[in-house]
């Protein structure tokens, strides 16, 4: 039930925006311990820091979106600004003026001089206090990594990784880490529990893997490259290794990892313009655009579209939307779900004219067609979570690929069903079975293929009886998902026999 209330909590906050909240919280925390005591900083020298560095941060990137012309993502500069605050401990300002000021520069400066194709490489605040570090030989001291601090940090990490669907890319960081550090100090006989506590408990640790190694503009596309990219900043992490003689700082050691990501992932940022939008269900809307030049996606990936607004609340100007298109099409498309209270994100997307741009950037994902097409499978999708499976069913058709396929397609009644000519037209062409399944039944006409109800796993031993011959791909809300997993499991599939989708266009 907890799991459940913070799912349902995170579903309505954008991944942008629940680091930032984190951040705040963290801040907070230490501004509240200064104030008992129990942090050795003044109360007031603390928020006259976090004053400075806001100020700092927001006054680069207004003159470095003014001198590229580029348009500002102000909750990137929040986040950033506040990592710097958590990074360079807050006490003798003066003394520290100059690192202050350049750590904020160069962190800024990342996202607008150091970018390839208007795609930043590098972490901005770790690039900020690094590069400040080589220049000024003055060092973030990276205070966060304290005691108290330590239960703030992982709560908020938690709901950071419950929000990104990052654990892939943690648990490799932690275990790597940990290995390479307590196996370093069983070689030198040292106490394995102090060790262990010192790296934990008393290093920023924790803060650095949850916040700033999972940002997402900075890691690899799929599962498997970010469990290696967490793996290399893990060994680079441990403050023994060197290369050459060289040793890498934390800051130093996710910029290496930043590097690789770069050398692994799709260099895809592209203007798109709308050419058409219409209604393909029940407050559900298809967006087609053009994109200025040629996009090279697989089918089932996602980008994070960023569309610019006035009058943004705080949700902001970005969302990941799954691309509904196949690769083969010259165009690109969205199915976009709209609610009661929309945020003014989905009410700027809503009133989209024939002609605007909106940018699309950060393409990944791995929910993508096996490699072994005698593979069978089965489509487990709910609602607008049937976007990856448009993607890949037309790309079938338009290949004239053949798979063995079920798609079982969830929603409450029949007018919040979407691509139903799509999917007749691959039931007919490639011999896809489209089983709908629906709460409501009321005004279906006769001859739909369809199931009365929820999706249970007697449904699904009813259905496709050779289940267990099947991989399952499931996408749709993660309380949806769990479910279909739960079923899943009742009835002996394998979890390795199960695909899922992290969803992330419904925030």
């Amino acid at each position: 039930m907890i799991l459940k209330a913070i799912d349902n909590f995170l579903n309505q906050i954008t991944m942008y925006r629940i680091t930032l909240y984190c951040l705040i919280a963290i801040w907070s925390a230490g501004f509240l311990l200064s104030v008992f005591g129990l942090l050795p900083y003044h109360p007031v020298e603390f928020v006259v820091f976090g004053l400075v560095i806001f100020s700092l941060c927001l006054g680069f990137n207004q003159l470095f979106a003014f001198l590229y012309k580029a348009p500002s993502n102000i909750e990137s500069v929040y986040i950033s600004s506040f990592i710097i605050m958590l990074l360079i401990s807050p006490k003798n300002l003066m003394a520290k003026a100059a690192l202050v000021f350049f750590a904020c520069l160069f962190a800024v400066a990342s996202k607008y001089v150091v970018a390839i194709n208007k795609k930043h490489l590098f972490n901005p605040a770790a690039f900020g206090v690094a590069v400040t570090a080589l220049v000024l030989h003055q060092y973030a001291d990276w205070w966060i990594g304290t005691l108290y601090l330590a239960p703030v940090v992982f709560c908020a990490g938690f709901l950071i990784m419950r929000k990104t669907q990052r654990e892939d890319l943690l648990l490799s960081f932690f275990a790597v880490s940990l290995v390479v550090i307590l196996g370093h100090a069983a070689l030198l006989g040292q106490n394995l529990f102090t060790i262990g506590k010192e790296v934990v408990v008393d290093s920023p640790w924790m803060f650095f893997a949850f916040v700033m190694l999972t940002e997402p503009a900075t890691t690899p596309p799929t599962r498997t490259l970010r469990m290696i990219y967490g793996a290399l900043v893990g060994v680079l992490f441990a403050p023994f290794v060197n290369v050459f003689g060289f040793y890498f700082s934390p800051e130093l050691a996710l910029l290496a990892g930043n590097i690789f990501s770069y050398a692994v992932s799709p260099k895809e940022k592209v203007v798109l313009t709308l050419k058409e939008k219409k209604e393909i269900a029940h407050n559900t809307v298809d967006f087609i655009f053009t994109p200025e030049r040629r996009l090279h996606f697989t089918a089932g990936q996602y980008m994070e579209w960023t569309l610019t607004h006035p009058h943004r609340d705080t949700r902001g100007v970005r969302r990941y939307f799954t691309i509904a298109s196949s690769p083969t099409e010259p165009n690109v498309r969205i199915g976009v779900k709209f609610y009661d209270k929309p945020s003014s994100y989905k009410h700027a997307l809503h009133d989209m004219n024939i002609g605007q741009t909106i940018v699309a950037a950060q393409l990944a994902g791995d929910f993508t067609l096996p490699k072994d097409k005698s593979q069978k499978l089965v489509f487990l999708a709910g609602g607008i979570g049937v976007t990856p499976f448009r993607s890949m069913i037309e790309y079938l058709l338009l290949t004239g690929e053949k798979r063995d396929i079920v798609l079982l397609y969830a929603n409450k009644n029949i007018s919040e069903v979407a691509y139903t000519d799509l999917f007749d037209w691959a039931q007919q062409a490639l011999g896809i079975r489209v089983i709908h399944v629906l709460e409501n039944d009321a005004g279906i006409h006769d001859g739909f293929p369809h199931e009365h109800g929820l999706l249970t796993k007697e449904m699904i031993e009813r259905l496709v009886p050779d289940y267990q011959d099947r991989l399952f791909y499931i996408s749709g809300p993660r309380g949806m998902i769990l479910v279909f997993k739960k079923a899943l499991a009742d009835i002996g599939v394998s979890v390795t026999h199960m695909k899922t989708d992290f969803f992330p266009g419904f925030a």
